[in-house]
C-alpha cells in the first residue's frame, strides 16, 4: 500500500469515527435527555428549516467556520429524523444512506453505466429524465416533485429546471429577454389606463409573470436570482444601518430628516460598500 493510500484511508477512518460518535450521542440522548426524547419528526421540523436558513446566511457570508458550524447542526437533525424513524421500524441511519447512494448510482449513468454526458447541461437533462421515469412509476407529473411549501422565488426556479429537464424551455437566450420585456409592458399598461381606475388583482398578475421571466433570464446567465436578491439585501441593510448611525452620531433624528439629507449618508454608505 502506497502512503497515499495509506494516508487516504487513514482519513477515511477518521471520517466514519466520526459519525459513529454522532450516532451514539444521538442514541444517549434520545434514551437520556428529557427534551431530546419528547421530540417527534413534526416538532423538529421548523427547527430544521431554521438551521436551513442559517446555513444559507453563513454561505453568502462565506464564512467557513461558521458554515462547518450550520452543516453539524443539520447533520444533527438528519440523525435524529432516523432515529426516531427506527423506533417504529420505519427505517434507520443505514436505509436513510443506502438510499441516497442507490440514487446518485441510478442518476449518474454517465459515471456508473454507459450514458454520455458532454457537459454539465446534460448531466442535469439526464438527472430530470430519470427523475420523471421513477415518478412514472408512482403515477407522478412532471412538476409533482417541487415542494408546495418552498419560497415563492426558489419554486419558480425549480418549477424551470423541471420542465428544462424534459425539453420545454426556450433555445435562445435573446427569446427569453424579450419575453421579460414583454412581461414588463403589459404590467406598466395596468397604469396606463385613461380613467385611473387600476385593477388591483390584475396589476399583481403581471407583477408575478414579470418576476418568472426575470428568473427565467437570470438562469440563462446563470445567476441564482434568490441568492441575488440576498446579496442586495444584505448591502441595503449594511448602508442603512450606516445612514441611521451615522446620523445618529450627528444628533439627528431619522424619523425628522428629510429625504435629500438622508441621500447624503447614503451616498456615504454607497462609497463604503
Amino acid at each position: 500500500m502506497s502512503k497515499v493510500q495509506a494516508s487516504v484511508d487513514t482519513e477515511r477512518e477518521k471520517k466514519l469515527e466520526a459519525f459513529d460518535r454522532l450516532l451514539t450521542i444521538m442514541d444517549e440522548l434520545r434514551e437520556n435527555c428529557p427534551w431530546d426524547k419528547k421530540q417527534t419528526l413534526e416538532s423538529i421540523r421548523h427547527l430544521t428549516i431554521e438551521e436551513t436558513y442559517e446555513l444559507s446566511d453563513a454561505i453568502i457570508e462565506g464564512d467557513l467556520e461558521e458554515i462547518k458550524k450550520e452543516l453539524g447542526d443539520l447533520m444533527l437533525h438528519n440523525v435524529f429524523y432516523a432515529r426516531i424513524a427506527s423506533e417504529s421500524n420505519a427505517f434507520h441511519i443505514g436505509d436513510v444512506l443506502n438510499a441516497v447512494c442507490d440514487k446518485l448510482v441510478e442518476r449518474h449513468p454517465h459515471i456508473y453505466g454507459d450514458v454520455d454526458a458532454k457537459d454539465e447541461n446534460q448531466v442535469k437533462q439526464n438527472w430530470e429524465k430519470i427523475k420523471l421515469k421513477e415518478k412514472g412509476q408512482k403515477k407522478r407529473t412532471v412538476l409533482g416533485g417541487v415542494p408546495k411549501s418552498l419560497p415563492a422565488m426558489v419554486k419558480a426556479m425549480r418549477i424551470q429546471e423541471k420542465v428544462r429537464g424534459v425539453g420545454f424551455d426556450w433555445e435562445e437566450k435573446h427569446r427569453v429577454w424579450e419575453k421579460v420585456e414583454e412581461e414588463m409592458q403589459e404590467f406598466k399598461d395596468e397604469f396606463n389606463v385613461e380613467n385611473g381606475d387600476i385593477n388591483f388583482e390584475n396589476a399583481q398578475n403581471e407583477f408575478g409573470d414579470l418576476l418568472f421571466s426575470l428568473i427565467n433570464y437570470a438562469r440563462f446567465l446563470e445567476i441564482n436570482p434568490e441568492e441575488a436578491l440576498e446579496r442586495t439585501n444584505k448591502k441595503f441593510i449594511k448602508r442603512f444601518n450606516y445612514l441611521e448611525s451615522e446620523s445618529k452620531k450627528d444628533g439627528k433624528n431619522l424619523g425628522e430628516m428629510p429625504l435629500v439629507e438622508m441621500d447624503k449618508y447614503w451616498e456615504k454608505a454607497k462609497k463604503l460598500n
